[in-house]
């Protein structure tokens, strides 16, 4: 699905040296690597801070210490997303609420965040599924009008460029109060473990981040708010300072080989290539995710597998059916557009070392398949 040897061969230089400055100053937390990705990082997105962390579930559940939800509030977020997302929600005693997505960009319906809205409602999470902007400018008029937080759960689309309707244009994760990303290795912006940040432009909520991510100290055994233990490592942060330059020749070759798979599948009956709201910097392809039409999409992953094509099902069981998550309060014509598409959606692998022979491998392969078997 990704080939990090690949991308590593063409970087390794700039890779390995930054590495050994690590090695040689012996700074492995909060080194001076951590600091200047965190500089250069914040000059790319144009926010004003970004604070990282661990991993991208830490990063999220942070966010949402940083506001200070308290047990019992409700936070609307995906049904069709991974489980992370949800599951920190849980972790902090808050109140999961899920809604449905939009059957073309798979992000959360705007109209589903409207019906869920109660009096205990104080926060909204869109996910920025598989590379691709969520509707952020009516999430935050709706955020607006009632008063609440939006946090951006932007560990799939680094990078990815929201566009409003008056044409102004903004990174995703510097558009809500606060966002959290992943830089898991298989990201767009990867490290070579596990990695994650916050992002916001609020002084006071990046002052309060600050600390919690370090056991809530401000002064070393000063112990000011209640904190965790999860900062990023100095050579994970020299791995992606190494990386951040090529981000947008990263996320274009991305784009390069969803238009190739575009046009081999364009026109198939059975097969939906993924739709793109708004201009080519809207979606950056985390994932290229085809929806499979009255053919078995679950022979066609494993007549894949079997032709040594990797592929992957994102995501195979709702979130509200997950048993960590029923609730009576759920119905199932609630989530009309999530139950089909979890019988539908296929990944094919992406990745920005993608070359034509194995575009065309890999599409042949699904068009001959499903021309047989449909």
């Amino acid at each position: 699905m990704v080939d990090l040897k690949g991308q590593y061969a063409k970087i390794k230089s700039v890779v390995d040296t930054s590495i050994a400055e690590v090695l040689d100053t012996n700074t492995y937390i909060n080194g001076p690597k951590v600091h200047e990705f965190q500089k250069n990082l914040e000059q790319y997105l144009g926010v004003k801070h970004v604070i990282p962390c661990a991993n991208g579930t830490d990063a999220l559940q942070i966010a949402m210490m940083g506001l200070n939800l308290k047990p019992g509030d409700e936070v609307i977020t995906a049904d069709f997303t991974f489980a992370a997302t949800v599951e920190v929600i849980a972790l902090l005693q808050l109140t999961p609420v899920l809604v449905d997505v939009d059957p073309d960009t798979f992000n959360i319906d705007v109209e589903a965040i409207k019906k869920a809205i109660t009096p205990k409602t104080k926060a909204i999470v869109p996910v920025h599924l598989f590379g691709q902007c969520a509707d952020m400018e009516s999430i935050m008029e709706i955020a607006k009008t009632h008063n609440l937080y939006v946090i951006e759960d932007n560990a799939q689309a680094i990078g990815a460029t929201y566009t409003y309707s008056d044409g102004r244009k903004a990174k995703v994760g510097t558009i809500g109060h606060v966002a959290s990303t992943s830089f898991f290795p298989s990201k767009n912006l990867g490290c070579y473990g596990d990695g994650g940040a916050i992002f916001t432009n609020d002084d006071a909520l990046a002052h309060y981040i600050r600390g919690i991510v370090n056991h809530g100290m401000y002064e070393r055994y000063h112990h000011d708010v209640v904190g965790v233990n999860s900062r990023l490592d100095s050579i994970q942060a020299a791995v992606l300072d190494a990386k951040l330059p090529h981000l947008d020749a990263y996320n274009e070759a991305r784009i390069k080989a969803a238009n190739a798979y575009d046009k081999a599948f364009e026109d198939h009956k059975n097969i939906v290539t993924p739709y793109r709201k708004g201009g080519q910097d809207n979606h950056v392809f985390h994932q290229y995710t085809l929806k499979i039409k009255n053919a078995d999409r679950d022979a066609l992953v494993k007549h894949l597998g079997e032709k040594g094509i990797p592929c992957g099902v994102y995501y195979p069981i709702p979130l509200h059916l997950q048993k960590a998550y029923k609730d009576s309060r759920y119905r199932e014509d609630d989530f009309n557009v999530t139950n089909q598409l979890v019988k539908e959606v296929i990944s094919l692998p992406m990745h920005t070392e993608l070359d034509d022979e194995q575009i065309a491998f890999i599409s042949t392969t699904v068009i001959n398949f499903i021309n047989s078997n449909s």
